[in-house]
Parts: structure tokens; sequence; C-alpha cells
């Protein structure tokens, strides 16, 4: 007796990408990514898991569903202003302006009156030097990281790297700045001890062998107690002296100095006290895209920008039109959340608490990013029960809590106000979903 297997009514792979939805998700995505689709919703009936009649359904919810980037927008709940984890420092409106602008053809390096080549990137180049007028040049490169790169290589290869042992610093995931200078075939120079370093130390390892003097900002550690370093007004003279560029790694991207942070290096002190070239990072306290900032005098800034290096560690188009964009539009959100309204915040707070009855406890925010360790940013949290966190990380919206103490904390200070009716769904969302999960367990 013959039986009729319900598997031959499952759609066919030409039937179903001639549906009109699949026809339509071809504007968004690719060929390749749609046929993926395909198969993996005719599976789903092989295996039994959905009725063939269902196929095309379920096709077009998951064409609908599926997107072009695996990112997810995030809300940043945690009170960490430049949180690495969630891609550092999100972008003013006038930065994704101009990410858009750069995403077709623009100008970057074309004098459109007379046709011919311009410099690369001269917009974000101006802007960084009215932004700090202490530079006499700037030179954008990919990140931090790339700067140090292209300064030790440009000055110190095959030479000396004079640098304090107190400086000698680990950022995240084990990655070692004296790692990455001796990758470029200089050699480290250790002076003074982890927590006391003194002028003479410097003038003891200086000669003919010196490529250059390196300051770098313990930027996510402090070493408090019996310690001395030599700041860069003193050094400044030693290095004059014996014609050695001074090089000051700041990291955080801070252009001016902020009363808020009083302890945080900035790039016009650095180079009023005399470094030759500073280097900081454009998605931390800046509040931009990831860029490595060069800026100090023509003559160092031109000696790297004509380095084979350079090259190949250029900011890209989209880098520089965000780059120019934050420092010539308004206020970044990094800068906002940064100095945000003390009273604001806890009035938002108190309206959420109400909503969703829950307490607020009083909770200190960080700067992030290795920027100003230990410096609290005061403010308030909701405290939710801590196994709300995790539906709140993978719901819509994705809401990012801080899980201390026993508590799911909901900081508002890195949310904009515009969200906060998001975080009272994401929340309400979040407990019905638990709610549902107790209720099958309990079945």
């Amino acid at each position: 007796m013959d039986h009729f297997d319900p598997r031959r009514l499952i759609p066919r792979t030409n039937d179903l990408l001639a549906l009109p939805a699949v026809r339509e998700s071809r504007t968004r995505l690719s060929e390749r990514v749609i046929r993926d689709l395909v198969r993996q919703a005719q599976e789903r009936a092989r295996r039994g898991e959905l009725p063939p009649g269902l196929v095309e359904q379920a096709l077009a919810a998951a064409l609908s569903a599926r997107r072009a980037t695996t990112l997810h927008a995030v809300l940043n709940a945690t009170g960490v202003v430049v949180h690495t984890n969630l891609g550092r420092a999100p972008l003013s409106d006038a930065a994704v302006d101009a990410l858009v602008t750069a995403s077709g053809y623009v100008d970057l390096e074309l004098d459109l009156v007379d046709g011919t080549r311009s410099r690369r990137g001269a917009g974000a180049r101006a802007a960084l030097l009215a932004a700090c007028p202490a530079a006499e040049d700037a030179l954008v490169v990919n990140n931090g990281a790339a700067a140090l790169v292209l300064a030790t290589t440009a000055l110190a290869s095959g030479r000396e790297v004079v640098i304090s042992r107190g400086e000698l610093v680990e950022i995240g995931a084990g990655f070692r700045l004296t790692d990455l200078i001796e990758s470029t075939g200089a050699t480290l120079r250790e002076v003074g001890t982890t927590n006391r370093t003194h002028l003479h130390d410097y003038a003891g390892a200086l000669g003919p062998q010196t490529g250059c003097v390196l300051k770098v900002h313990p930027s996510n550690f402090r070493v408090d107690g019996f310690t001395s370093a030599v700041p860069l007004h003193e050094l400044s003279p030693l290095t004059v002296s014996h014609g050695v560029p001074l090089v000051a790694d700041l990291g955080s991207g801070l252009l001016a100095p902020d009363p808020l942070l009083p302890d945080e290096p900035d790039v016009t002190s650095a180079l009023v006290g005399g470094a030759d070239v500073v280097i900081a990072s454009g998605d931390k306290l800046l509040g931009g895209p990831q860029a490595g900032l060069l800026l100090g005098s023509k003559e160092i800034i031109a000696r790297l920008a004509r380095h084979p290096l350079a090259r190949a560690v250029r900011a890209d188009k989209l880098a520089l039109a965000a780059l120019e964009a934050t420092l010539a539009g308004g206020p970044p959100p990094v800068l906002q959340t940064l100095h945000a309204d003390a009273d604001e915040l806890r009035r938002r707070t108190d309206t959420l608490a109400e909503a969703l009855y829950v307490p607020v406890v009083a909770h200190d925010g960080r700067v992030g990013g290795g920027g100003a360790p230990g410096v609290p940013l005061p403010g308030w949290a909701l405290r939710l029960p801590e196994r709300l966190a995790r539906p709140l990380r993978t719901g819509d919206p994705a809401v990012l809590p801080r899980v201390h103490d026993g508590a799911c904390l909901i900081d508002l200070r890195c949310v904009p106000a515009a969200d906060d009716e998001r975080i009272l769904h994401a929340v309400r969302q979040a407990r019905a979903a638990l709610t549902v999960a107790d209720a099958g367990r309990a079945g």
C-alpha cells in the first residue's frame, strides 16, 4: 500500500525564489543570504518542524527579520560612558549625517574648483587644528595603536625608545604597548622604577641610539603612595638639548582641560608642556569615530606623513567625515552624558521607578575606555532582580544593565531621554518573559 509523503508538498526552490517577498528582499539582502533562508525554511519542513503549507509564510517572516548586519543596537544602561564592548563613543547627529554623505562619492582627495588632486582628509585636519590651536599640524590614522606604531617606526626603528618602567602599560585583551613598540624594530630602553622615575633617569639613558622619548599615560590604572614621575614641561628641555623628539601617548582623546576630570591629560596641555607630538584616540573622550590622532610640530608630523607606513594605517573616508563633523558639530553624546544634569537624571529615574514599582539606589557611573580611572560619576539607578539581566540583554530593544551586588541596575546616564519609554517597555517585556518561563517550569 502506497503512503503519501507530505514532504512532496514542500515548495520547490525556484518557486520560493519567485515569491514577491523574495523579490523585494533583493534590494537589501544578497542572493546568497536569500538562498540560505530558503533552504532553512525547506529543511524545517523536511524535519517536520513546519507544515509544508506554511513554508512560504515562514520564509517571508525570516526575510523580513533578517538584516544585512549581525550588529544589534543596544541601550547602554551601565553608566559607563565610553563602553569598549559597546563600540565606545556613540556618534553625534552631525557625525551620522556626515557618514551618510561620505557613503557615496565625495571630494576626499579632489579640489572641485580646479579639478586637481588635493590633500586627503583636509577637512578633518583643519577641524582638529581649529579645536586645538596649540598644534602646528595634525595627522589622522585608523586607531590609537596605529598612531603609536607609526610614530615609533618613523622616529625610532632600529634605535631606542626611552620609556619609564611605570608606563609599561597593558590594556584590554592582554594588549601590551611594549610588544607593539618592539614590533616596529625599535628597542625599549626602560628607565626608573615602577613607582618612581626621575629626570636624571632619562638623562642617563639619552645617547646616539635614542630615537625618541615616549611618555605614556597609564589610563586604565592608578598608582598611589610613594610615587614620582617627570612631567612633560620638565622633560622637554632635556629632549630639546639632545635633539630627541618627545612623544606623549595620552590615549583618551581629550583636546582641552575638563574641570570634571582634573587629572585626565589633554592634548593642548601636553603640547604647551613641550611634547613634539601627541597621540590620542578619536573614539574616547573626543566622542567621535575610531581614529588615531597625531598632533604636534610641522616637522615631526610631516616626517610621519611621509613614512611608507602612513599609507597602510591611514583613516578611511567614513572616519575622516565623522571626525570632522564631531569637531565642527554640536556636543557629542560622550560630552553630554559626562556633564549630564544631576537633577534631570534623578527626575527621569524616579519617573521610571514609579511606573515599574522598583527602588532607586545611588550609583556611580564611570568614564570608561581607560579614561579617568577611579573617578566616579555620581548618579542613580533602578534596582531590579538580577535574573532580569539576561532577558533585558536579549530583548527588543536590547538593554545592557550593570549586574552588581546581586542586583540588575539600570543607570540612565547614557540612555537618551527619548528612549526612556523603550527602557520601560524592555523591563516589562523582560518581566513577562520570566513569568512565562517560570510557568513553563512549574508545569
